[in-house]
């Protein structure tokens, strides 16, 4: 069973999406791919010690800098945050979940497709 990672904050979500998109990159770096964040260097720096402690991060050593990478799949987060916000709203209920999405957002006759696609090849997997 996955480990269940506890729920990102805002900023640390961001953080995340920099070093998933770049790989690895310092604080100066991470600091500015958050374009339209105005984030102090030691607030990022100290955003990202807090998230190795967590172990969302890891960093190696070049020189005086520290590089982060993560340590944790985009994938991983996604499937944690989905997951807890479905049990936290819908009470686990994946049908109450779509429901609500189906009801609230504007929904392309493409997308309904590629969900009634996604449905059939699931139920052929039961």
């Amino acid at each position: 069973m996955p480990r269940k990672q506890p729920a990102l904050g805002p900023l640390q979500l961001k953080i995340m999406q920099v070093l998933w998109k770049v790989g690895s990159a310092d604080v100066t770096r991470v600091r500015e791919e958050l374009r339209g964040e105005s984030l102090a260097y030691t607030t990022v720096a100290t955003m990202l010690r807090k998230m190795e402690e967590r172990g969302l991060v890891r960093h190696s050593e070049e020189g005086r800098r520290f590089i982060y990478a993560p340590a944790v799949g985009e994938a991983e987060i996604t499937r944690s945050m989905s997951n807890d916000l479905i049990d936290r709203l819908f009470e686990g209920s994946l049908a109450e979940t779509v429901k609500h999405l189906l009801h609230s957002r504007d929904v392309s006759a493409e997308e309904l497709d590629e969900l009634e696609a996604m449905i059939r090849q699931r139920k052929k997997q039961k």
